[in-house]
């Protein structure tokens, strides 16, 4: 992540080395010594499989006949196919742009118990759908994509706040693949369930039913769970609940509630807290008071206000069209019907495509560890440049394929068998790639004062993109088949163009450089000594021992304020 200042400079590492020397070194050690709050992450995280259930579990629904038969013209006609799966991310969307009013009005706690509730009345409004018609599923998806989408911005955020520093990117990660294992299990309950009843016309309801309604226990026990669960220290401390937040903090790192580290990490989280506050009264004066009027306003007219300046739009442009193209690789193409792609490259609907279809969250889930492993060393553009290049010529190739063979699969089985594995690369491509990197890259080009602002936006570009790619994608297979593939194909390689020629490597640059590249020299400057000047008044500089701006055991002579991007920079993997 784009980072306040360099290493081993001032007030972010003389904390980073004092907790290093008495909790140990991060990494897996440090997961083991922080393992309550591992727990409370990973149970968190059922949030994520959710998500991720819900993204992959309908194209195996869709491609059933028991489905079929009881949704009648919803199945036939491919408009209104696609309108069945893509209300979805067009709740999501909703429930995104909510998700940020919710969770600071309320809490994190509690907006992942409203974000539950929400997604609950959605899945039994679709478990209606035997009686209720294709309106049931029309509205509860809806209403289950409300929930979703804000379980998909909540939870980050709260396992980022609940983290010490040295485990927080891991426990990231971990929501990404919270994320990825949900559509696995999604693909492959599907698979079994298609056999309830028998196959083809003696397929029972149940079948569609069971996939739909095993929802409801994970969504159950988060629920439940989240009720005993700590509120976010520094919700705690945003809302003046000191005292309550340093008890909490106390109880998740396992120490005295005056050890000198929970100090130093309280006193860190407080002027975080100071620092978005006074932010926020010199961006927006007549916003600062903390009512819940103001709050919900804050969200949209921060939004605006990155439109009105020169630097700022290009930041824009970057966000929104990364997302673009994030979503126009054709990915969530490939989970929403990959059944019907499958079937399309000559492979049996109800069986071998359903199977074909449990591979690719097989090899989603195991091509996105790389990422997670390695790509603070390799740099975003690189790795987006070349996910964007292998997805396209794989595209590409399918659509040769399609070409020559789409009349003739039966007696071009082996080239079947090619298609379905191009589509299989290409989903590692898109795992190792655009999945994690495209949220990194929108994440690391915001100044500090805006960064929450400037994800919102990302995230609400990626949804809309999302529902749209949903909505059309019958439509193209069928009018298209093998024009979907080239245009989708087309479309990447712009994106891998967009990057390489007009996004800037993000890897290791600071703030400061961040504002050069874009145009804006001074926002990052005025933020740091902002900042700078908090840590003096709450006493977290002199605490450190870099009075004068030199940090214990540094070689520096500029300090660089202690600045935690990361709770604004967990986006999950939108696929």
């Amino acid at each position: 992540m784009a980072g306040g200042g360099t290493a081993g400079t001032g007030v972010y590492d003389a904390a980073l080395h004092k907790r290093q020397a008495m909790m140990g070194a991060s990494g897996p050690a440090a997961l083991v010594k922080n393992l309550r709050v591992f727990s409370i992450a990973a149970f968190a995280c059922i949030g994520g499989v959710l998500y991720g259930y819900n993204q992959g579990m309908f194209s195996g629904v869709l491609a059933m006949p028991a489905f079929n038969r009881h949704m009648g013209d919803y199945t036939l006609d491919q408009t209104k196919k696609g309108w069945l799966t893509a209300i979805l991310e067009l709740g999501a969307w909703l429930g995104t742009l909510l998700s940020g009013f919710l969770a600071e009005v309320l809490s994190r706690k509690y907006g992942v118990l409203v974000a539950c509730t929400v997604f609950i009345i959605g899945v039994i409004v679709q478990a209606t759908a035997v009686t209720g018609g294709p309106n049931a599923i029309l509205g509860g998806r809806f209403v289950t994509g409300m929930g979703v989408g804000s379980l998909a911005m909540i939870i980050p955020i709260y396992n980022s706040e609940v983290a010490p520093p040295e485990v927080r990117g891991a426990l990231v990660a971990l929501q990404q693949l919270a994320i990825c294992f949900g559509i696995l299990i999604s693909f492959w309950i599907d698979y079994g369930t298609n056999y309830i009843g028998g196959t083809g016309d003696g397929q029972t309801d149940a079948a569609w039913l069971v996939p739909i309604c095993l929802q409801l226990a994970p969504a159950l026990l988060l629920f439940v769970g989240m009720i005993f669960m700590p509120f976010s220290p520094r919700w705690l401390i945003h809302h003046g609940r000191e005292e309550e937040a340093r008890k909490v903090l106390s109880s998740l790192r396992g120490i005295d509630p005056d050890h000198e580290l929970l100090e130093i990490e309280f006193l860190e989280i407080k002027a975080q807290s100071l620092f978005e506050k006074r932010s926020i009264a010199l961006l927006f004066p007549e916003l600062q008071e903390q009512t819940v009027w103001n709050t919900f306003k804050l969200q949209f007219v921060s939004i605006k206000k990155l439109f009105q300046t020169r630097a700022m739009f290009k930041r824009v442009i970057v966000a929104s069209v990364t997302m673009f193209f994030q979503q126009w690789t054709g990915i969530n193409a490939v989970l929403y019907y990959a059944p019907f792609i499958f079937e399309g490259l000559g492979l049996d609907l109800n069986t071998t495509s359903l199977l074909a279809t449990g591979v690719v969250g097989i090899v989603m889930f195991v091509a996105t560890i790389p990422a997670v492993l390695w790509i603070d060393k390799v740099g975003r553009k690189p790795v987006l440049t070349i996910g964007a290049i292998g997805m396209a010529t794989c595209h590409i190739i399918i659509a040769v394929l399609i070409a020559k063979n789409m009349d003739q699969w039966d007696t071009q089985r082996a080239a079947g068998w090619a298609a379905v594995c191009m589509v299989w690369l290409f989903v590692i491509h898109f795992g190792y790639s655009w999945g994690p990197c495209a949220w990194i890259i929108v994440a690391e080009i915001w100044p500090l004062s805006t960064r929450p602002y400037g994800v919102a936006l990302g995230a609400s570009s990626n949804w809309m993109n999302n529902f749209i790619v949903g909505q059309v994608t019958p439509d193209m297979l069928k009018g298209i088949p093998y024009g979907t593939y080239i245009i989708f194909g087309l479309l990447t390689y712009l994106g891998a163009a967009f990057i390489w020629f007009f996004v800037p490597e993000t890897k290791r640059l600071t703030l400061e450089e961040m504002d050069v590249v874009f145009g804006s020299e001074g926002t990052a400057a005025a933020d740091f000594e902002r900042m700078a000047t908090i840590n003096q008044e709450i006493g977290l500089t002199r605490l450190l021992g870099t009075e004068g701006g030199v940090a214990a055991g540094s070689n520096s002579d500029v300090e660089k304020p202690r600045v935690d991007t990361t709770a604004d920079a967990t986006k999950e993997v939108s696929v």
